[in-house]
């Protein structure tokens, strides 16, 4: 392939594989606007809608590596085609769910959708694209993907000023509608495709490695669950193990470890988590934070994230610039650097009565630092795998949004349970009102804001305070979720800084990976 190329028709093709992406990422963020009614509706536990918002990154995360190693075989525009197809009856079932259960089957259902055609859509943009062409291209998709992340939010407030919360699973059914039909005509078949055999087995363990990771997570903070949680802990570092050996000695490995070590794949993939993980992690406690505490309505909470989504736009271009000029361990620095910012911001002054330009300002940050860093983190792993393995690079820049995101979500809302329900015990055993507060009265008290607020509701007379309990205490929790991100981002700043190759280096490192690749490609 010449150095600078792209596809004939190479806008439509763009302009297909970022809607395929964008009916993906709107159903990701639309969930998280709603829990507050989801918890009020079915009586939630704070633990189950944390689960409800990872669900989707859970399937997705989980396949995403075996389903990117089928579409580099069998065909990366059946994979597309096929995955908008499936999250038609995914959002239908979310949609119309009746009880926790349903709803969370149904968007682990959605995710698993995603599996198959979200990873694609990177892939082919490996594909059919190059050099300069391809940094441009994969720009515009991390940002515009970001973007509509952070504009999930805003549609969902508005669907949920007039509608019932189900419908905002309804609302990317045009879109998918029109990304299948666009998909099965435009997108090109069968593009520098491996005919090297799936290793079946090892994608079966991952997706169960993936699987057990993310739910311990979630259930590690949960009363009564603590062996639960060590057990699905424990099939997660069994199944890790497993994987690990499975590559190691495969002849056709699903994850090929040699090129996972190159130093340009491997930094670029732990940044990339970090990175979009989190901004899912901020938006998943910040939409239950502008509710809960600061009784935004759904639509007021859903409008607070546009300036993310404004800087991720506005920055993206500037960003794939930044990568050609100063290399990409500079402009991922430069990303974690605003995302550092941002949360900062939000640790120091969100509190009750916090005035909308400090909300703004952390969203801002955040939308800046993740433009700034989404290109690099995604060209990185595209730039260092051959093009027939691009599922394998696509996957792994899926696994940073999904794993990440899931991984986030799943810590910060760990978090944000355990200090709520810290929190608000000791303000219970502290009240003059103590001796009088049943241990059912505690558990349904400590089980999540929404269900203090019908409790408040069914007991007027003290309904003022179990709701300002309620508040300090979400308040604590979420105080606790910040400060892990800022260390979590700090981290991993210090990890680009040290491991990721400085500009020469790395565009010594990608050519040398190029001219490897190409000498083992068969003639």
């Amino acid at each position: 392939m010449p150095l600078d190329s792209k596809p004939a028709r190479a806008g439509l093709v763009l302009f297909v594989l970022i809607l395929v992406a964008a009916v993906a990422n709107l159903n990701l963020a639309v969930a998280n606007v709603a829990l507050p009614e989801i918890g009020r509706d079915f009586d939630a536990s704070q633990t189950q809608l944390n689960l409800i918002a990872v669900a989707y990154s859970l399937g997705l995360a989980a396949s995403v590596l075996y389903l990117g190693a089928l579409g580099d075989r069998y065909g990366r525009k059946m994979l597309l085609v096929l995955g908008m197809a499936l999250s038609v009856p995914a959002c239908v079932i979310a949609g119309f769910a009746p009880n926790f259960e349903v709803l969370f089957g149904a968007r682990l259902l959605g995710g698993v959708s995603a599996g198959l055609a979200y990873p694609t859509t990177l892939a082919l943009i490996t594909a059919l694209w190059s050099g300069p062409a391809r940094t441009k291209a994969i720009a515009l998709w991390s940002a515009l993907g970001g973007a509509l992340s952070a504009l999930g939010p805003l549609l969902s407030g508005a669907l949920l000023e007039k509608f019932h919360w189900g419908a905002v699973f309804l609302v990317t059914l045009p879109l998918a509608g029109l990304a299948l039909l666009l998909a099965a005509v435009l997108v090109p078949s069968h593009v520098n495709e491996t005919t090297d055999p799936v290793d079946n087995l090892g994608g079966m363990v991952s997706v169960v490695f993936i699987a057990a990771l993310v739910l311990s997570i979630n259930f590690a903070p949960v009363d009564g669950r603590g062996t639960l949680a060590i057990g699905l802990g424990a099939i997660a570092l069994a199944a890790g193990a497993v994987f690990v050996l499975r590559q190691a000695r495969a002849e056709f490995p699903l994850y090929d470890l040699s090129i996972a070590r190159r130093k340009t794949f491997w930094a670029a993939a732990l940044a990339g988590i970090i990175v979009f993980g989190s901004l899912m992690g901020f938006i998943f406690v910040g939409q239950q934070f502008l509710q809960n505490v600061l009784e935004y309505s759904t639509l007021q909470a859903g409008a607070s994230t546009l300036p993310a989504a404004a800087a991720m736009v506005l920055v993206a271009p500037q960003s794939a610039k930044l990568v050609e000029s100063k290399g990409s361990r500079f402009t991922l620095l430069l990303g974690y650097l605003f995302i550092v910012l941002g949360l900062v911001v939000a640790w120091a002054t969100w509190k009750e009565n916090v005035s909308y330009l400090f909300v703004a300002l952390s969203y801002v940050l955040l939308g800046i630092g993740v433009g700034f860093a989404g290109t690099p983190a995604s060209r990185s792993l595209t730039g260092s795998v051959p093009v027939d393995r691009a599922g394998m690079a696509s996957g792994t820049a899926d696994l940073q949004r999904d794993l990440g995101g899931a991984i986030m979500q799943s810590t910060l809302g760990a978090l944000l349970t355990a200090g709520y329900a810290a929190s608000l015990t000791s303000a219970i055993a502290n009240s003059p009102q103590a001796s009088q507060v049943g241990t059912e009265t505690q558990s349904i008290l400590t089980k999540s804001f929404s269900s203090a607020a019908d409790m408040a509701e069914r007991y007027p007379q003290y309904g003022d305070q179990i709701i300002d309990a309620a508040r300090q205490a979400f308040l604590d929790g979420d105080q606790r979720s910040y400060a892990a991100a800022i260390a979590v981002v700090v981290v991993g700043a210090v990890l680009v800084f040290f491991a990721f190759p400085r500009h020469d280096e790395e565009k010594r490192l990608l050519a040398h990976y190029h001219s490897q690749d190409s000498r083992s490609l068969p003639d």
